[in-house]
């Protein structure tokens, strides 16, 4: 696996194809660059290069102690993708990684071909925010896989638990089995506690797609139906699915990303 040493720690990556234009892919809280598997095989197939990676605190990546920020880790994507070479790119985060995201466009816009913010806000409110504070103090009694069993709860559909039992297994499993150390886990979950970039979307000028899941329950849709009203000129659209869409509705998710995709590409 791949490793490059930027801003003060090692990242894992994974670059694939050989398209002219690129897709920076970043993840959402607890995840690892693996969990794109639904969306990489359809943006190759499309013609892209496609970079994954493991942020600050999960995978293989280094864990440094924390807390961190939407803005660290919109720093240390820079650094990745200056180190590879990657000059002009498409840069879509989901949920956490949709925080990293505005704040990588406040920041570096230049760089951007386009954004892409999924099931993300731009501040989390009273709502999410209570949610979060459970997380922390679950999670250093009960440990960081219980948290993300009841976050399962929250990310899937009514639907999805009804009828799709393999795949469900499958998450739970996953979830069950997590290795993510407490301290990496609440480092991390401070990027989406005090992640705030309300007063400031409003200067952004790169075209900007705000996809959300139409159930979405985790970061309820109508918080990412306001973050597109920050950003002047955003498209909106919504898939099938919760706050996992890109999961349980891959093939929704990733039409309407390739679609805007397509009308931003040289």
């Amino acid at each position: 696996m791949p490793v490059q040493s930027v801003n003060g720690i090692d990242i894992a990556y994974t670059l694939e194809g050989d398209g002219p234009e690129t897709v920076v892919l970043v993840n959402g809280l607890a995840d690892e660059k693996e969990t794109w598997a639904y969306q990489t095989p359809a943006l190759l197939e499309a013609g892209y290069r496609v970079l994954t990676f493991d942020n600050r605190g999960i995978g293989a990546t280094s864990a440094p102690a924390g807390p961190y920020s939407s803005e660290l880790l919109a720093d240390d994507t820079k650094a990745l993708v200056d180190a590879l070479g990657i000059g002009r790119f498409h840069l879509m985060g989901v949920s956490m990684g949709g925080m990293i995201a505005q704040e990588y466009a406040l920041k570096y816009e230049a760089d951007l071909a386009s954004l892409t913010l999924a099931c993300t806000y731009a501040a989390p409110g009273p709502f999410c925010s209570r949610m979060f504070a459970m997380w922390q103090d679950m999670a250093p009694v009960l440990g960081v896989p219980f948290v993300m069993r009841d976050v399962t709860l929250w990310a899937f559909t009514l639907d999805f638990f009804r009828t799709r039992e393999a795949e469900l297994a499958e998450f739970e499993t996953g979830m069950r089995y997590l290795t993510v150390p407490v301290p990496a886990y609440l480092a991390q979950l401070a990027v989406i506690q005090a992640h705030d970039a309300a007063d400031r979307l409003g200067r952004l000028t790169v075209p900007t797609l705000v996809l959300a899941g139409e159930q979405d329950i985790l970061i309820p849709t109508a918080l990412s139906h306001d973050l597109h009203g920050l950003i002047p000129g955003a498209e909106w659209r919504t898939v099938a699915g919760g706050h996992g869409c890109v999961w349980e509705h891959p093939d929704a998710f990733n039409a309407a990303f390739l679609a805007f995709l397509s009308n931003r590409t040289s």
